[in-house]
């Protein structure tokens, strides 16, 4: 996770540990921790809800996912707007990317 995360934000790798890592950019860094039996959520429904959502600003929708899906990320079959983009990262957690209206 840390590793696409690195791809797709530019943040720095801070630590990679068999149980965790951590990247971070200017400010607040984001860890993330090995869960044993993780389950992806199942967005849009809510059965199995999101367990985090990241909202990405960037200048152009269509090269931003396609940096994304190269990046491994791919895109959600739901689409409820046209001014962002649904995505899911490799372990299947939401993400939107959108510009600024």
């Amino acid at each position: 996770m840390a590793e696409f995360y690195h791809r797709i934000l530019g943040w720095k790798i801070m630590g990679d540990q068999d149980d965790f890592a951590m990247i971070q950019g200017e400010g607040v860094p984001i860890v993330f921790w090995k869960v044993a039996g993780h389950q992806a959520p199942t967005w849009p429904d809510s059965a199995s809800p999101k367990q985090f959502h990241l909202d990405l600003m960037v200048d152009d929708l269509d090269e931003a996912e396609a940096r994304c899906l190269e990046a491994g990320a791919t895109k959600a079959d739901h689409q409820p707007g046209t001014h962002w983009r649904v995505l899911l990262d490799p372990a299947g957690h939401p993400f939107c990317i959108t510009h600024p209206s």
